[in-house]
């Protein structure tokens, strides 16, 4: 994700892009990318951690894994706070849970910086294409019109969801319905599919009908309903299963925190969390619940009653 939305960086601002990234791999790549043919390599450089990101650039963007990750980057040694100065913009687009959001941007604000928590939907390919939903959480409308240009040239919709915070609250939302539908999706497809239903007939009469969604008509889980989506390559690259099993964890845990009843969110995320631990799964996309449940991975014969 960090590698494309810094490529839209590069390529669509006449900004200076400093970098790091743990992973050196990561860094190579990226500037081996921009040498070739770009008349910007010149304005890419190096940074040899998180502080000195800081330190050099007023404008600080971080696209981490998980919680552990942007506590680290944020606050370990040589860590991203040490090097806020008082006219520092930071904006996360990890997706974390909510009190993390909060600490780090308090964090920031304690050494004179800005901060927003700015999540991202779209997957891999909205962050190749610059056409990302970004999710904003700020301390202030003006704080996250500062963020605002900065988030623009990744994006096809920047939204202002609240304080400090509420961009991660809009994410898992958002993520937690989608995995809700992906399974709907999935589990709809096997039966039609097993029942002897074409599934591409299937999939274009659901996609004009009442059950249309974006896990069908845009992400198909079933291999060679659509061209150029995860499950017609074997189910390699988009969003992996272990990714989905994070944010699901990230919005049951808070649903219990806000005492909110999330019956089916609950059960997404126990078949995520059983469907991303084994090691045919975890790195595969998060449609592949389709070939899951074809396989009768962990669901037993079972019947309905009535």
């Amino acid at each position: 994700m960090g590698f494309h939305m810094a490529n839209n960086l590069v390529a669509k601002t006449d900004n200076k892009i400093i970098i790091h990234d743990v992973f050196k791999p990561s860094v190579d790549r990226f500037m081996s990318h921009n040498r070739e043919g770009s008349s910007r390599a010149n304005a890419i450089d190096i940074a040899s951690n998180p502080k000195e990101v800081a330190e050099r650039a007023a404008v600080v963007i971080t696209m981490l894994p998980a919680t552990p990750q942007v506590e680290s980057v944020y606050m370990g040694n040589n860590g991203l706070v040490e090097g806020v100065r008082s006219d520092s913009l930071v904006i996360d687009c990890s997706t974390v849970d909510v009190l993390c959001a909060k600490a780090m941007a308090s964090e920031v604000v304690n050494k004179g910086g800005k901060a927003v928590d700015a999540p991202v939907s779209g997957g891999i390919g909205g962050a190749q294409a610059g056409t990302l939903t970004f999710m904003v959480g700020a301390d202030s409308e003006d704080t996250f019109r500062l963020a605002e240009p900065h988030l623009q040239p990744m994006a096809r919709k920047v939204w202002y969801c609240g304080a400090n915070g509420n961009g991660q609250v809009a994410k898992i939302c958002n993520n937690m319905l989608l995995g809700i539908s992906m399974i709907g999706v999935c589990e709809t497809m096997q039966l039609g599919v097993k029942m002897g239903m074409d599934s591409k007939l299937l999939a274009e009469i659901i996609n004009t009908s009442t059950g249309r969604c974006w896990s069908s008509d845009t992400y198909n889980p079933v291999p060679g309903v659509l061209p150029n989506v995860p499950s017609s390559n074997g189910y390699q690259g988009g969003f992996g299963n272990t990714l989905m099993a994070k944010d699901l964890r990230l919005a049951t845990n808070a649903a219990n925190e806000a005492k909110s009843t999330v019956m089916l969110g609950a059960l997404a995320s126990q078949i995520y969390n059983q469907v991303s631990s084994t090691e045919e799964y975890a790195k595969l996309d998060f449609s592949s619940i389709f070939k899951w449940l074809q396989q009768g991975s962990g669901v037993p014969d079972r019947k309905i009653k009535d």
